[in-house]
C-alpha cells in the first residue's frame, strides 16, 4: 500500500488509507464510487444501477458514458421509486418526470438527451423490454459552430507553457488532432517514429486509426522523454503515480492555465485543439474525406461542419454588396463620400 500514490496510515483505524479513484477501486476489486446509493434508498436501486453497470461493461460502452448514464439513472430511480414501481412504469410516468427536471435543473438539450439515452437503455436492454421509449421527445441539439484558434494564437498558446510535458501534450493534441482522452491515453508503442505515424487506439466509439507524427512534434517528444528524471514506462504522458496515464482534467487545466498566459481572452476547450487542426487542414486545402479519417468520424456530414469556419475559403467569397458596386450604370461610391477616410482602422478599433 505505501507505493500508491497519496496513501497514508491511520492509527487509529490500524490500517493505510488511500485515495478514492477509479484505479484504485479496480486494483481493490471495488465497483465505481458512481454506483453508491445513499443508506437511506432501498439496496434494490444499487442492484438496477450494478444490473446496469455490467451490461454496459458487456457492450463496450466507455467510462465516461457508464458514469453518465448510471448517474442519470440513480437519479431517476431515487425520485421515481417514491411513487411507482420502476420497472413497471408507463412512457406517461416516464415524460412527467423528464417534463419536471426540464423546468426544475433548467438543463441543456445535451444532458436531456443523455438523460432520455440512459432511460431508454434500462428498460430496453437490461429489462429487455421493446422500444416503449421510442417516441419520447427530444429537446434540440443547438447547433454550435466549433471554437478554433488561430495560427497567431496558437503560437502565443505553445509559447507561454515553459514545462516541456505540458508544452508536449499539447502540441501532440494538436498536431494530430487528438481528443484529451485520447492524448492522456497514448502509451509509447503508440508512437511509430519509422513509419511517421502515430496509433490511436480505441478512439470514440472503440475505433482504432493512424495520424500522421510530425517531424516538428518528434523532435519535442524525444526532448520532453529526454529531460524526464522519472521516465515513463507505459503510457507516453504519465501522471503522478507510475505506470498510469495523466488525467484529463490536468490537460484541461494546463490547456486553460496556457490560455490565460498567452493573453487569449476567448473562451475554448482543450477540444478547440481538435477543432483547429480539422480547420487549418481545410483552409490548406486537404480534402474534407482526408480530415474525416484522421479525426476518426464515422459520417462525413460530423466532418463537413469545419467548412463553415474555414476562413479562407469565407474571406473568397464576395459580398453581394461589392456585386452591386460593380453594376454597370450604377454610381454609389459618390453616396459615401461623407464617410470618414479610414473606414477599416475605425472598424478594426
Amino acid at each position: 500500500m505505501q507505493q500508491v500514490s497519496g496513501s497514508r496510515w491511520c492509527s487509529s483505524l490500524k490500517c493505510w488509507l488511500i485515495p478514492d479513484t477509479p484505479s484504485n477501486r479496480k486494483k481493490c476489486g471495488l465497483l465505481p464510487s458512481f454506483l453508491d446509493v445513499k443508506e437511506t434508498e432501498r439496496q434494490e436501486i444499487r442492484e438496477k444501477l450494478v444490473a446496469c453497470y455490467n451490461k454496459l461493461l458487456l457492450k463496450g460502452y466507455s467510462f465516461n458514458t457508464n458514469r453518465n448514464y448510471c448517474l442519470h439513472l440513480k437519479e431517476y430511480f431515487s425520485l421515481v421509486s417514491r411513487k411507482y414501481s420502476i420497472d413497471e412504469v408507463t412512457p406517461d410516468i416516464i415524460e412527467r418526470y423528464l417534463l419536471w427536471r426540464l423546468k426544475k435543473k433548467n438543463c441543456g438539450g445535451s444532458d436531456m438527451n443523455s438523460h432520455i439515452n440512459a432511460i431508454k437503455f434500462y428498460y430496453e436492454h437490461v429489462l429487455g423490454k421493446e422500444r416503449m421509449l421510442f417516441d419520447l421527445p427530444r429537446p434540440k441539439k443547438p447547433s454550435k459552430l466549433p471554437k478554433v484558434l488561430g495560427e497567431r494564437e496558437l503560437e502565443r498558446l505553445f509559447r507561454a507553457l515553459p514545462n516541456i510535458k505540458h508544452k508536449a501534450i499539447l502540441l501532440t493534441a494538436f498536431s494530430c488532432g487528438l481528443r484529451v482522452s485520447e492524448v492522456v491515453n497514448l502509451k509509447i508503442s503508440d508512437i511509430d517514429s519509422e513509419r511517421m505515424q502515430v496509433l490511436v487506439e480505441c478512439g470514440k466509439g472503440n475505433k482504432d486509426r493512424y495520424v500522421m507524427l510530425s517531424p516538428m512534434l518528434l523532435e519535442v517528444l524525444r526532448a520532453y522523454f529526454k529531460l524526464q528524471a522519472c521516465k515513463p514506462s507505459k503510457y507516453l504522458f504519465e501522471g503522478m503515480e507510475p505506470g498510469m496515464p495523466y488525467s484529463t482534467r490536468s490537460a484541461q487545466e494546463v490547456f486553460h492555465a496556457a490560455m490565460r498566459k498567452a493573453g487569449i481572452h476567448k473562451r475554448p476547450t482543450f477540444h478547440s485543439l481538435r477543432h483547429s487542426f480539422a480547420t487549418h487542414l481545410l483552409e490548406k486545402g486537404v480534402d474534407v474525406k482526408y480530415i474525416k479519417d484522421l479525426l476518426g468520424h464515422l459520417s462525413i456530414i460530423t466532418t463537413e461542419r469545419y467548412l463553415h469556419v474555414a476562413r479562407e475559403q469565407i474571406v473568397q467569397i464576395t459580398s453581394p454588396l461589392d456585386y452591386l458596386f460593380k453594376q454597370p450604370g450604377l454610381d454609389l461610391k459618390n453616396g459615401f463620400a461623407q464617410l470618414p477616410g479610414k473606414i477599416s482602422q475605425n472598424v478594426s478599433n
